[in-house]
């Protein structure tokens, strides 16, 4: 199923002007929607959506305020939703990518050509 929209799970509003910008780059066919609670989350969650989740959540989900432990819950689920971690540490990185995400970004690569080209090909 084709990637249809891009979900920004977990950002403040500051982060969440950026991101949305930048995802509306790299897939212009993607509508980007901002998610800060576990209701939200539900209603878009599926495989046609790409989540960029914040390492430190922003907002109300069932599994409290950590990124990687929402990427587990979503990789955990039937018809998963790809999700990559914004975060620029790297132990989180590879902890993300141990749990079930795709190959995220730090705040710091908002704007790098290489890391819009990650988002695009996870769209494609």
């Amino acid at each position: 199923m084709p990637i249809t929209r891009i979900a920004l799970v977990g950002h403040c509003g500051f982060d969440s002007g950026s991101l949305s910008r930048f995802a509306s780059e790299a897939a212009p066919d993607a509508q980007v929607v901002r998610i800060n609670d576990q209701r939200a989350l539900d209603e878009v969650a599926g495989a046609e959506t790409l989540m960029l989740v914040n390492r430190v959540l922003d907002g109300r989900f069932d599994v409290g305020g950590s990124g990687i432990a929402l990427i587990k819950a979503i990789a955990g689920q039937p018809d998963a939703s790809p999700a990559m971690l914004v975060s620029n540490y790297e132990d989180a990185q590879r902890e993300a990518v141990a749990a079930g995400a795709l190959p995220g970004f730090g705040k710091s690569d908002v704007g790098n050509p290489a890391t819009k080209q990650r988002i695009t090909d996870a769209v494609s």
